[in-house]
């Protein structure tokens, strides 16, 4: 091979650049039988020579093999004849000229592959981001309605759709810590004997391979550690030297976000990527998913936990664990829910872990602001079997007192330091045929009437007449008289005989103790609703305005009723549909079949849609049907006091909302 022929395989050396180990000229026959073999690298080392000479023997060599393909890019030289060192010759032949750089600079092959697919599937994920804000959960329109204003969850309004981009871009700082992975692009310069700066792609192997060095490994390697990895391998074939090293691409990695997320799926990120900005690409929580407990899973084990508050409220990052290859990040159900409202830095929907008290709430929130007053707030418990109802709670007991799922804080403000307890806001339920039905907060002494327009008035379907209004002070009332009315009932089981003449079998005597009791058992499981009777009429359109409301009233409007109810002791208990003619009461019975042989018609009655009772006595029995009456007709109870008794109280028992058509039951 000629001069110039070696001088293009680019592997002459001669002074400082020669190796301290290995025949250069060897290598050239190397290089030219592997040339000769693979047309396609050939011609890619003409194009190459035919731009530029690239300097031989050393290190940065971009030509040698098949080192330089697929590295994605290739360095190239300015150089400068009056650099060029022609040796004397030796016996031995002439030596290749020694190439020294005048600068460095770097041209990029177009390299259709890994970058490319990289960014493509980036654009698809950008793609598959949520483009309209997640539909609020159940807690979040209950708050809504109570609190009469949206309050959103923490964290989610940085899941708005906007022109933020999630994943880290790939100029970040390159932490010391951070694994090479395949694929990621290593650039490399070198100064002292041998000069020059080249880039190399870490392949499949987890190799860079450099001319005259060979492979070197750097997949697994830390970053803060991959200088002094490579200027080892120099250092074999070199010495005199310095090297800088640049991380100047990294790879895109494959993880998967699972559970409640917003875009479950595979998605492509860099390597840098973190376990925050990845929840954050898949479109964050779901309504129902948790902020506070992220769940990263690597090869089928728990390799950490992160809390997104941590990371929101605080800028901790902790455990904010950079991704690797294969991650999968598992988001679980949120766990308990709470609102924060009034005078507290932010207000929002807060999720909250198992044990955190009503403090820490208030602590997640940023604390009283500076209108607030720091020694009292307000709580909205619901607790099954309670009705819903604001409570005072003091900062003492704040501090120990734990949270419960959809509670709601309040903090009060300094215009409400002088208002007592029974000046704050109560609660008021509208259900039925409103047009916005809901709980609503109101002063005390608040007209119904008021209270109505807020809840946006009746609609077309509602029926006034029909209306139950209840409030929780009269069902306590009718409680206690209703208890004492069952315990003198037990009193009358107890010292008196059941049956009309204190004679009768001992069989029958059991019996009827026997079903006593059961009817005693069933009276004591039934609850008074509290209803309150209206003053209004059939026909009437609008609820009595000026009723004043409590704390938590309950009112009820259901749609027109068409229909009146005959239950009891008739032989076809059934609702009938009301005609077009007045009918009444006694001939309702009728079509139901008429009264039993065991009715006892004297004590039969009938409760109105408004809650109004009219007894037979009354003449309740002559009275037009109206919509939503139902009759009830007893049966004949024993001469007993104890039957008596039940038959006095059964009136009221209907009443009240309780069944008193399984009392009657019963004591038949």
């Amino acid at each position: 091979m000629s001069e110039g022929g070696w001088r293009g395989c680019g592997l002459a050396a001669s002074g400082s650049m020669r190796p301290l180990h290995g025949d250069w000229r060897a290598g050239c026959l190397a290089l030219a039988v592997l040339v000769a073999a693979q047309p396609t690298v050939a011609a890619w080392a003409q194009t190459t020579q035919a731009a530029t000479s690239v300097p031989s023997g050393s290190p940065l060599d971009s030509d040698l093999g098949t080192y330089g393909v697929g590295s994605g890019a290739i360095d190239t030289m300015r150089l400068r004849r009056s650099d060029m060192v022609t040796p004397q010759a030796t016996g031995e032949g002439q030596q290749s000229p020694q190439w020294r750089p005048d600068s460095i600079g770097s041209t990029s092959l177009r390299a259709y592959g890994s970058d490319e697919l990289l960014r493509a599937e980036l654009g698809l994920d950008a793609a598959r981001r949520m483009k309209a804000p997640p539909k609020p959960g159940e807690f979040e329109d209950f708050v809504q309605t109570l609190v009469g204003r949206k309050l959103e969850r923490y964290g989610a309004d940085l899941l708005l759709p906007s022109s933020r981009e999630f994943a880290l871009p790939a100029t970040a700082t390159v932490p010391p810590d951070y694994l090479i992975n395949v694929g990621d692009v290593i650039a490399i310069s070198l100064k002292g004997s041998i000069e020059g700066s080249v880039e190399r792609r870490v392949d499949s192997s987890g190799n860079i391979v450099l001319a005259q060095v060979g492979p070197v490994h750097l997949a697994g390697v830390r970053f803060a550690d991959v200088k002094d990895r490579i200027s080892a391998a120099i250092g074999t074939s070199y010495r005199d030297y310095g090297v800088a090293v640049e991380l100047k691409d990294m790879a895109g990695i494959r993880v998967y976000v699972t559970g409640f997320a917003n875009n479950p799926g595979q998605f492509t990120v860099n390597s840098l990527s973190t376990m925050a900005s990845a929840v954050f690409q898949a479109g964050g929580p779901t309504a129902g998913g948790s902020f506070r407990r992220i769940v990263l899973y690597r090869d089928g084990r728990v390799a950490g936990e992160l809390d997104l508050y941590d990371l929101l409220r605080g800028g901790n990052r902790v455990g904010d664990a950079v991704l690797r290859n294969g991650d999968v990040l598992f988001i679980p159900p949120a766990g308990e829910q709470v609102a924060v409202i009034g005078s507290v830095q932010h207000e929002a929907i807060y999720e909250m872990k198992p044990g955190e008290t009503v403090e820490q709430a208030l602590a997640v929130a940023g604390g009283p602001n500076t209108l607030a007053d720091g020694s009292r707030l307000i709580l909205y418990r619901n607790v099954p079997g309670t009705p819903p109802g604001p409570r005072e709670v003091s900062r003492q007991a704040a501090a120990t007192m734990a949270v419960e799922p959809a509670d709601i804080l309040q903090v009060l403000s300094g215009a409400s330091l002088v208002q007592p307890m029974d000046r704050q806001s109560v609660v008021v339920r509208i259900e039925g045929e409103v047009t916005h039905p809901g709980n609503y907060f109101v002063a005390p002494g608040t007209p119904m009437e008021q209270v109505l327009a807020m809840a946006g008035g009746l609609t077309a379907r509602a029926f006034p007449f029909g209306a139950r209004f209840e409030r929780q002070s009269v069902r306590q009332q009718q409680r206690q008289g209703f208890e004492e009315a069952v315990d003198q009932l037990e009193l009358t089981i107890a010292s008196a005989p059941l049956t009309a003449d204190g004679m009768g079998s001992s069989d029958r005597s059991t019996a009827e103790l026997a079903s006593a009791r059961a009817v005693l058992d069933k009276l004591r499981e039934a609850q008074p609703d509290g209803r309150v009777v209206l003053d209004i009429g059939p026909l009437d359109s609008a609820l009595p305005g000026a009723i004043q409301l409590e704390n938590n009233d309950r009112i009820y409007i259901p749609p027109r009723a068409t229909t009146v109810g005959v239950f009891g002791a008739v032989y076809r208990p059934s609702s009938f549909l009301i005609s077009g003619e007045p009918v009444r009461v006694k001939d309702y019975i009728q079509q139901a079949g008429g009264p039993q042989r065991a009715a006892d018609l004297s004590h039969a009655f009938v409760v109105r849609a408004n809650g109004q009772v009219l007894t037979r006595k009354a003449g309740g029995m002559d009275e037009r049907a109206l919509p939503g009456d139902v009759i009830f007709v007893p049966v004949k109870t024993s001469n007993s006091s104890f039957w008596s008794k039940l038959r006095d109280i059964s009136t009221v028992v209907f009443q009240l909302g309780i069944t008193g058509a399984a009392v009657a039951a019963l004591a038949n």
